[in-house]
């Protein structure tokens, strides 16, 4: 099962090597035995995890998720979060075990491990929450808020202008096979012809261009597409007709042209606020950092970018979507 990882989420692997890009570099890895050497063992689990689920070996992924510094941009952990809550949600009596394990965790990674819980979908997250608060006192806050149902849950956490949400989406997907999560990707749809908002047009440009490279790999995920279309609106039927006709014809990259050139046009002819290059620059970057932009993960060289592991590769991944 191909996945995404955030922009900045530190590795381009292609799907068939799963090799890691030139000039990245690992941090140290975890101390003590593991079998995640680096941060392209982690991708290369999650890769194949629903095939032969090893939920146990969760705790073990997380402290080197911490370890190879995975957590600290949280626009680009997104992947890593849903993934640890589509887990720990399809293995409910294991919950506390696996959460427990996650332990000693430094404060600010235990961010991930708060919303991993929140977005679990476990019937009991909040108590399931609530138990492990003492070990995060640094979290206090982000806990309360979450336990007084401030935050979001990963049904309600807004995609629009937020990469991580979109990411989170799959993350879960790829741990469970669920398409519920799916179902909010293509929600996002609506926005792919946004022409008046460059951060809905490219978080629905995203959501169209991943959807799409997923069900080019995918037959379940691309069957559950097409019965979509017949119970979707006019215009997002219109979108998921031109997914499923890319993923079947092996021609994504016309979504990814299309989506450049109307993102560039919108940039040049939209309102001042959304067409000045230094918004853009901010905007574009966080919402487009999705990993490596799907690129080699998803095992399309000719989109591939390279990733600084650690580092701010959002720069890189601009470029994907902006005319040269």
């Amino acid at each position: 099962m191909p996945i995404i990882a955030a922009v900045l989420a530190v590795v381009c692997l292609a799907v068939s090597s799963l090799a890691v890009c030139a000039g990245a570099s690992a941090a140290p890895p975890p101390r003590g035995k593991t079998l995640f050497g680096g941060p392209q063992d982690i991708l290369r689990w999650i890769n194949t995890y629903r095939a032969k689920p090893t939920p146990d070996r969760l705790p073990e992924a997380v402290k080197a998720m911490s370890a190879f510094a995975l957590f600290r941009d949280l626009d680009s952990s997104g992947v890593y979060i849903g993934f640890m809550a589509g887990v720990l949600g399809d293995n409910p009596d294991k919950a506390d075990k696996l959460v427990a394990g996650m332990f000693p965790m430094p404060p600010e990674d235990q961010v991930a491990v708060v919303r991993a819980v929140a977005y679990s979908g476990l019937p009991d997250w909040k108590g399931l929450l609530g138990r492990f608060a003492e070990r995060m006192p640094a979290r206090k806050v982000l806990i309360q808020r979450h336990l007084e149902g401030k935050l979001p849950t990963l049904e309600t956490v807004p995609l629009a202008s937020n990469p991580a949400g979109l990411d989170s989406l799959w993350g879960y997907f790829f741990a469970t096979g669920r398409m519920a999560p799916v179902d909010r990707i293509v929600d996002a749809l609506a926005w792919a012809k946004d022409g008046n908002d460059v951060e809905k047009l490219t978080s629905g440009s995203m959501a169209k261009w991943t959807l799409a490279n997923n069900a080019l790999q995918n037959k379940d995920l691309l069957d559950h597409l097409k019965a979509e279309q017949a119970r979707r609106p006019k215009p997002v039927a219109a979108q998921l007709a031109e997914v499923v006709e890319a993923a079947e014809t092996y021609e994504t990259s016309k979504i990814r042209k299309e989506a450049a050139a109307a993102i560039e046009e919108l940039r040049r002819k939209g309102p001042e606020s959304v067409r000045k290059l230094t918004f853009w620059g901010m905007a574009g970057q966080t919402a487009l950092a999705l990993g490596c932009v799907v690129a080699g993960t998803l095992g399309h060289p000719e989109i591939a970018v390279p990733c600084v592991i650690g580092g701010a590769a959002s720069s890189a991944a601009l470029r994907i979507f902006t005319p040269q």
